[in-house]
């Protein structure tokens, strides 16, 4: 049923991902049914621990067009993040002692229906990090090639 709703794309390159965290989403009304019609941006997005709850803020989840405006959600209000209270206090005490940040990594349908949100603990990257992501990439890259070339022949 599931199945990839939003990626971040730019987390990745633009942060060093160390560990990964699945949590729930608190949605009211017709949100739901704009993340099942992907409409859904992660772009701004970045997760934060509050007085022991998380959030994620800068979320934008459109309005759904096939309802009243009365009825209808704000988009890029801060939603409550569901997690486990280990988890949280992991989460805090990673973010405070070692600069980590939290990073919204994809939003996703589970197989019992619900959304569910991917966080990464991540650590950013400086630009030299990214040049040297890139050349192993283009070098990887180079070394593939080479390998299929030699192998046609």
């Amino acid at each position: 049923m599931g199945g990839t709703i939003a990626l971040n794309r730019r987390a990745r390159h633009e942060f060093s991902i160390e560990d990964t965290f699945e949590a729930g989403i608190v949605l009211r009304g017709t949100e739901i049914k704009s993340i099942r019609a992907h409409k859904v941006s992660l772009a701004d997005a970045y997760a934060r621990i509050e007085k022991d709850e998380a959030w994620i803020i800068g979320l934008h989840i459109a309005p759904y067009e096939s309802t009243d405006v009365r009825f209808n959600h704000e988009p890029k209000r801060a939603r409550k993040l569901l997690l486990h209270r280990s988890e949280i206090d992991e989460l805090l005490g990673k973010t405070k002692a070692k600069g980590l940040t939290l990073v919204p990594l994809r939003i996703y349908i589970n197989d019992q229906g619900k959304a569910k949100l991917e966080l990464g603990l991540a650590r950013g990257k400086q630009t030299w990090d990214r040049r040297r992501e890139i050349a192993e990439r283009d070098s990887r890259r180079e070394m593939d090639r080479a390998v299929a070339d030699a192998r046609r022949r």
